[in-house]
């Protein structure tokens, strides 16, 4: 298939740039994949879709403040964020301005409470920093770094627990699972009041979640790593569920890729903690999961062709093209959608 059969032009003004004051009161859309039919609702009503005997499975990450600014010794400013954790103090990062940071430039966070090095830069143009503080590493960047929000957001995040979901405990992530951030913890509460199974995963969203496809047909695309781990429970939960003809139902393409990644063909699922570079596309055989909760995503973008692989692409573009003329908000801290 073809990158550009996943092109949808979008009008500038639908792409939320701020979160809605209450998270479970974003518009739903509801997409039937077998008939292509589309209901509006708005989220708190996810309720009426799932029954007892289902089960619900969330990605439990927290994002990093992993966005760091500085200053060089000549007083310019420097923005790190932080991508993979290498060990002894040395992570990855993306670094600006790259020319002002280069091997052995030394930089400075928060007055001097943190210290930083460049060591090296790799392919891609990425950096290897080491970093210099007292203490534990993370309380330093819980006190200093920003949330690292999507390059489309441009208004400053005045609450940064609004880019986290209520049940993120794992921290690691670079990017939110945003398709979580319209549950409330009473939401959930209802849920499990239902007979609904509620279990997680993690997979820590890495940056390459943003990187776009460019190759033309998109095969060829090399899709980005990423870390995940699926604990003893929720492997035990979803197996009994399809064992017994429950539906799973995965909030977010996160999950979704987590539980692809490591379940066999009848559906169980293993406990197992991993990378996985599984990239979904229209031809792939769903195992595990039969719906999805989603937000809306980028033209052209892995993300979208996931969706279309679990509803097709058809009834995916159309219901696209619904949400635009409806206005529907987009990306992270947009409306949501649920594919069953």
């Amino acid at each position: 298939m073809k990158k550009s059969d996943f092109y949808f032009d979008l009008p500038e003004e639908l792409i939320a740039q701020t979160p809605i004051e209450q998270r479970d009161h974003a518009r739903l859309l509801h997409l039937d994949k077998k008939t292509g039919t589309i209901e509006h609702r708005h989220f708190y009503e996810i309720t009426d879709y799932l029954h007892p005997g289902d089960c619900l499975v969330l990605n439990d990450s927290r994002v990093l403040p992993a966005r760091l600014i500085g200053t060089r010794p000549t007083g310019g400013s420097v923005e790190l964020v932080l991508l993979r954790d290498l060990g002894a103090g040395n992570w990855e990062c993306l670094s600006r301005p790259g020319r002002k940071t280069r091997p052995g430039a030394e930089l400075s966070f928060g007055n001097g409470e943190l210290k930083a090095t460049v060591i090296d830069v790799i392919e891609g143009g990425n950096r290897i920093v080491h970093f210099q503080y007292e203490g534990i590493f993370l309380e330093v960047l819980e006190r200093l770094g920003k949330m690292p929000l999507p390059p489309y957001i441009k208004e400053e995040l005045q609450d940064a627990e609004r880019y986290q979901t209520v049940y993120s405990r794992e921290l690691g992530s670079a990017a939110a699972p945003t398709a979580g951030l319209h549950f409330t913890k009473e939401l959930l509460r209802r849920i499990e009041e239902q007979g609904v199974k509620v279990c997680y995963v993690t997979l820590h969203v890495g940056l390459g979640t943003f990187r776009p496809v460019k190759e033309e047909d998109i095969e060829d695309h090399p899709m980005h790593a990423e870390f995940c781990m699926v604990p003893e429970e929720t492997a035990r939960i979803v197996t009994e569920t399809k064992r017994n003809g429950g539906k799973i139902v995965a909030v977010g393409t996160t999950s979704c890729r987590t539980l692809e990644s490591f379940s066999a063909s009848d559906g169980s699922l293993q406990t197992c903690s991993g990378w996985t570079n599984i990239f979904i596309y229209p031809g792939y055989t769903f195992k595990c999961i039969d719906s999805l909760i989603t937000n809306f995503h980028l033209p052209e973008s892995t993300l979208i062709m996931l969706v279309s692989a679990l509803a097709g692409r058809e009834n995916i573009l159309n219901a696209y093209q619904e949400a635009i003329r409806e206005r529907y908000k987009f990306f992270s801290f947009g409306d949501a959608m649920f594919i069953e």
